[in-house]
């Protein structure tokens, strides 16, 4: 399959840089949907990816399992098979899942769990407030692993399980930003809290999603929120291409997405950090 790139990467990625966040898709008679619900899941396997990314210098990609599949983590996994060390991966979790599977996924590279909530899900504090305990449950499994768990919550769940995230003994990533509204600005009272957040050590924020949190051209609304956490707590970001964009696929160009990092993270130290220092820490690159 031929992939059309539209842009070309301003800066070559450094050695060892990482993609945090992107999915896999393969086969529908090797892996079915679990749902619709939020969208159709697409046809967007490892090799477009790869194809659309060389370019750019990606080495290591962390493989994050998407909502389609629902707590069938096989194509994920799989996928880890196929990347050996230069891959890792944050899955979804049953409670079906004993012990020693969690040890063999680890062995595949897996170094996180998700709590996934669609970005646009209303407010809902009874919603909220029945995930306390899937929270939990997942903290204390992921502690003597080592592990994550990556929140991808519309901003008002991002806002309401901020004490819960204090209080949390494992590291966890915001994706999106937390889904902040680019629009508020950085003084909004949200994302204020997400820079406190990045002073506790357990926090880490994916620079990732542009097109679901921006809503000017070019996404220019998001970049005073990459300059000002780059100035705070560069030790704490990281960066994801999102890829396939799935429902913003149409108007997403994966390259353009990392050029707005360039962009916004001038300083070439500061951006090898995002890249490469800070995802091999989290995830245990070699």
């Amino acid at each position: 399959m031929t992939t059309q790139i539209k842009s070309r990467p301003i800066v070559r990625a450094p050695a060892g840089a990482c993609d945090t966040h992107m999915h896999v898709f393969g086969p529908r008679e090797t892996y079915p949907p679990a749902t619709a619900e939020r969208y159709v899941a697409p046809f967007a396997p490892l090799e477009t990816y790869l194809e659309e990314m060389d370019e750019v210098g990606i080495e290591r990609i962390v493989v994050v399992q998407p909502s389609a599949y629902g707590l069938d983590n096989s194509c994920a996994l799989d996928t880890l098979k196929r990347l050996g060390k230069s891959g890792r991966g944050i899955m979804h979790l049953s409670d079906q899942v004993t012990d020693e599977e969690l040890l063999a996924w680890h062995g595949l590279g897996v170094r996180g769990i998700r709590i996934n909530t669609s970005p646009i899900r209303p407010y809902d504090p009874a919603y909220a407030e029945a995930l306390l305990p899937k929270i939990a449950r997942v903290a204390e499994r992921l502690e003597s692993l080592g592990w994550c768990i990556e929140f991808l919550c519309p901003g008002w769940l991002t806002e309401y399980l901020l004490p819960v995230m204090r209080q949390l003994r494992v590291d966890y990533i915001l994706c999106h930003i937390g889904m902040v509204k680019a629009s508020e600005g950085v003084g909004q009272p949200l994302f204020r809290e997400i820079l406190r957040l990045t002073e506790t050590g357990r926090c880490w924020i994916k620079l990732t999603g542009l097109y679901r949190f921006s809503t000017l051209p070019d996404y220019a609304d998001a970049e005073p929120f990459f300059r000002a956490l780059a100035d705070a707590s560069p030790e704490r970001l990281i960066w994801g291409s999102d890829h396939p964009h799935l429902s913003f696929a149409d108007r997403t160009d994966t390259v353009e997405l990392y050029n707005c990092l360039c962009r916004w993270i001038e300083d070439e130290a500061t951006r090898r950090r995002v890249l490469v220092d800070n995802p091999a820490a989290l995830f245990g690159f070699e």
